[in-house]
């Protein structure tokens, strides 16, 4: 991992994917809050990663109006266990005018802890819901680069064939990044952000610190994904961590920490379809 001291404060920073309603932060969730914004955090998108975490997050983002943004979906993982009573329920969601974002959704060919195929049909079946209420997905992609974009451009396509020209507005996010330059650049260019975590900093991650370098200004978000990913093996990560992200990827791209916030914070605004937050 590549050392830089992170400010104190960075105002207008955003965490593009944090899961605050994780048992994880359990009775100090208030207090992790509290330190994100005065860390200068404007802006926190918490995704589901099934029924009960998906409505977590919706009862988050009441709870914060104008700080945190709620996304709901079914994680890869826990795709085999979602019946169709909460397939029903999760349309529901989704459709709640409430909900930013269809997330976490995508595919995990590591850890397959649902088989591959009923991964794919979950995918396909959230990137129609996506499509269907007209809202942005935020994509988990683990050993999976290929059959990911496969899905993305192919979903990309038809959302442009039926609605037109998607303009400044993003189809979606590819979380924590974990693939090369070229992957990056093929999904930015059919309007996809692409979003870093603190692995970039890691000099082990080649792929990802060359998109990092690499995409254009307008292509790039910040994240955590907390409670996981933090900076130590057993140290449970929080929203705060996104300054050193956001320092590692100023480091990467040769500018300041306060570009790279600014940056971040108007691209999850053209994602979200809403304004940017200045604190």
């Amino acid at each position: 991992m590549t050392r830089h001291r992170a400010p104190e404060r960075l105002p207008g920073l955003i965490d593009s994917h944090c899961h605050l309603q994780h048992p994880a932060f359990g009775g100090g969730r208030e207090a992790v809050i509290e330190r994100a914004q005065q860390a200068g955090i404007v802006r926190i998108v918490v995704p589901g990663w099934d029924l009960p975490s998906s409505e977590g997050a919706l009862e988050l983002a009441e709870g914060h109006p104008d700080f945190i943004e709620a996304a709901v979906g079914i994680h890869p993982h826990h795709a085999a266990d979602a019946d169709e009573q909460a397939w029903a329920r999760l349309e529901l969601l989704a459709a709640d005018q409430r909900v930013a974002a269809v997330g976490e959704i995508g595919l995990d060919f590591f850890r397959n802890l649902s088989p591959p195929r009923v991964q794919r049909e979950a995918f396909a079946r959230q990137l129609d819901l996506a499509h269907r209420v007209g809202k942005p997905v935020l994509v988990h992609d683990r050993d999976a680069h290929e059959a990911v974009t496969s899905a993305l451009l192919g979903w990309d396509h038809a959302s442009r064939d039926e609605a037109g020209d998607v303009g400044a507005a993003p189809l979606g996010v590819l979380h924590c990044f974990s693939g090369d330059a070229a992957m990056a650049a093929s999904l930015a260019a059919r309007g996809y952000l692409v979003s870093f975590a603190l692995p970039v900093s890691f000099r082990s991650a080649i792929g990802p610190r060359a998109a990092a370098s690499e995409l254009a200004e307008e292509a790039i978000l910040v994240e955590t994904d907390a409670p996981w990913l933090g900076p130590g093996s057993e140290r449970r990560n929080e929203p705060t961590t996104a300054l050193r992200v956001a320092v590692e990827l100023a480091r990467l791209r040769a500018a300041t920490p306060e570009t790279i916030a600014g940056a971040a914070n108007a691209n999850l605004a053209r994602l979200l379809r809403t304004e940017a937050i200045r604190s």
